[in-house]
């Protein structure tokens, strides 16, 4: 965790949490709809932007590590069956839940009041698994793979980063500069952009407050009292928000009363997510923002895993008329 004053870490982080959430609805992280994507519309433009959005996790936890920052790093974990089955329940969660943690966040945003009921199943699921200790993988000794990655690594990320960087102010300033604040808006909240500013704030958040997402503060209540409950259910709040702030911005927020339906489906896919999500264990925001550009193998299996399980949900959805495996909106 950084060093910066208290009073000046939480609302930073409450800042950075409204902005990813804010960001969500306009980018390309949920697993589902970039699937969906591939499958339907046959290209990959939501998968290219989660890996662009990875390797800027990545390239920013290099830097941090070569500036001494002290980020907290994630454990990695056998690969195994384990990792297999938990995978294949969390894509089969996401897609029943037709949207990934980060979706049902931006469905909330929208005014699709059933996704409240994602992380009650969410958690549902996390403490099944706690009644199933033994399943559960022991943690490895060994720090990440990508942590190895020599000193030239790591200035050629930095080098990335930074032409990245001023590559979008440049386009920004092609109009002149009376239209730099105009273009550069809608650069940044253009979908690919969106998503990598997801993976920025990810990775601030990470650094001002270590571990925070919601998925992790369910896994933990799964266990009993979590570790700075309050604070975090306010990072939880500021997500909302900035969603919600994000769906009326952009002409999506449209109310809509849950149907009991869709309380058991949302429900239902919560509990699946958060049961493989223990078992990998990781959940989908973890593995992709964190467990793969670490290049922890049980994170590469799960991703593979879950995008393979969700494909085929997709495509028995498009062949077998049921309420519950339509293809996401």
């Amino acid at each position: 965790m950084t060093t910066f004053p208290a009073s000046v870490i939480l609302p930073a982080a409450c800042l950075c949490a409204g902005l990813m959430g804010y960001a969500i609805q306009r980018g390309a992280t949920c697993m589902v709809a970039a699937v969906d994507e591939l499958l339907h519309e046959h290209h990959g433009t939501r998968l290219l932007a989660i890996v662009e959005a990875a390797l800027w996790v990545l390239g920013g936890l290099l830097l941090a590590r070569a500036a001494g920052l002290p980020v907290p790093m994630p454990a990695g974990y056998a690969a195994g069956m384990t990792t297999v089955l938990g995978a294949g329940l969390l894509g089969a969660g996401a897609a029943l839940n037709r949207a990934c943690v980060f979706g049902a966040i931006a469905r909330f945003g929208n005014g699709d009041w059933a996704y409240l009921a994602t992380p009650l199943g969410y958690w549902l699921g996390c403490r099944a698994v706690v009644l199933l200790q033994a399943m559960a993988p022991q943690a490895l000794a060994q720090p990440a793979p990508a942590l190895h990655a020599p000193a030239l690594l790591t200035l050629l990320a930095g080098l990335w980063l930074g032409g990245r960087l001023l590559a979008g102010v440049l386009r920004g300033l092609r109009g002149g500069r009376a239209g730099f604040i105009r273009r550069l808006a809608a650069g940044v909240w253009a979908p690919h952009a969106a998503t990598l500013v997801i993976g920025v704030t990810f990775l601030l958040l990470l650094a001002l407050v270590g571990p925070w997402t919601y998925t992790d503060l369910l896994a933990e209540l799964a266990h009993g009292p979590a570790m700075a409950a309050g604070p975090r259910l306010l990072l939880f709040a500021a997500l909302l928000a900035g969603a919600a702030w994000g769906g009326l911005s952009a002409g999506r927020f449209r109310p809509l009363a849950p149907r009991l339906s869709a309380l058991v489906r949302c429900t239902a896919g919560g509990a699946l997510m958060g049961l493989g999500s223990l078992l990998i264990p990781g959940g989908n925001d973890g593995l992709l923002l964190l467990g793969m550009p670490l290049l922890w193998p049980h994170a590469w299996l799960a991703f593979a895993v879950m995008a393979v399980t969700i494909a085929l949900w997709l495509t028995l959805a498009a062949r077998v008329p049921l309420h519950f495996s339509r293809r996401p909106a």
